[in-house]
């Protein structure tokens, strides 16, 4: 790769990229990826109003009805950028690459972690703090089914969400745990006189890939937290996120481009920074279930 301002990270470092995301990443895993343009995409929700209808021969046929609803996937552009010395400049090619291959995959940690925190709770993963770029396009916001976490009976809490889903008619295709939630489901115990653990699979920390059949993630950036124990419903038909394939790249040797108030000329360093245009839409807020801790 040549280092010079304003490259673009080349294919396989950007599969290579996307690909870690999908590894740390809650929403990415249990969902499914779209291209995204620049420009945003727009998703159509058909609904069929009414049920098949049965004709005579020569008989009379009436109208069955269509809903259409439209989302909009717009791409928000995030960034990552951090100062190293000057020296990077004058190594020779194979360690410049260890040095990129290093940002590149810390890039996909917080890139994926962000994922996560901006689909799931509508925040500015460096501040902390609600972003009214995202304005709600989140799960926290968008989906209003939900069920109080009850400690004791975790398991009676994903029934009960897991039918909200059900009479929105809408399929279970993922559950998104909070480490904390998890816990709770692997402490509890059969009724039966043995005493067995009902989810003996999750004990000592474990994150089983599906329990019960439903594909599991378990990740701290569900809860985050906040109230939100758990999340479930149809991950894989309800949730859609996608990037833009161009992924800038950027080694800047002036200025002061993070706004610390240090030249980098001044202090020999050089800033390495990254951006990627990241989209995402809930297709089917109600075709998901939230469990979640109760007020005080």
């Amino acid at each position: 790769m040549t280092t010079t301002r304003n490259n673009l990270f080349e294919p396989k470092l950007v599969n290579n990229l996307i690909s870690k995301v999908k590894g740390y990443s809650t929403l990415t895993k249990l969902s499914k990826q779209v291209p995204i343009a620049f420009n945003g995409n727009k998703e159509f929700v058909f609904s069929m109003d009414k049920e098949i209808d049965i004709v005579a021969e020569g008989g009379k046929k009436s109208e069955g009805g269509l809903s259409l609803a439209t989302r909009v996937i717009v791409p928000i552009k995030v960034e990552y950028g951090a100062r190293i010395t000057d020296e990077f400049l004058y190594a020779t090619e194979e360690e410049k690459l260890n040095i990129l291959g290093a940002f590149t995959d810390g890039y996909a940690k917080k890139l994926a972690k962000g994922i996560d925190l901006m689909g799931i709770h509508g925040i500015n993963p460096r501040t902390g703090e609600v972003s009214n770029i995202i304005n709600n396009n989140d799960i926290a916001h968008k989906v209003t089914q939900k069920t109080t976490f009850n400690e004791k009976d975790p398991d009676t809490n994903m029934e009960e969400a897991i039918q909200l889903v059900i009479a929105a008619e809408g399929d279970v295709t993922g559950l998104a745990m909070d480490p904390s939630f998890s816990s709770c489901l692997a402490k509890q115990k059969n009724n039966n006189d043995a005493g067995d653990r009902l989810f003996p699979e999750l004990r000592w920390g474990a994150k089983p890939s599906s329990i019960n059949g439903i594909p599991v993630d378990i990740h701290s950036t569900v809860g985050n937290g906040s109230k939100i124990k758990a999340i479930v419903g149809d991950f894989e038909n309800g949730f859609k996120w996608g990037y833009a394939k161009q992924i800038p790249f950027e080694i800047i040797k002036y200025g002061d481009p993070d706004n610390s108030g240090q030249d980098l000329k001044g202090h020999n360093q050089i800033y390495l920074r990254s951006e990627t245009y990241l989209g995402w839409s809930i297709l089917e807020p109600n075709h998901f279930a939230i469990i979640e801790k109760s007020e005080g």
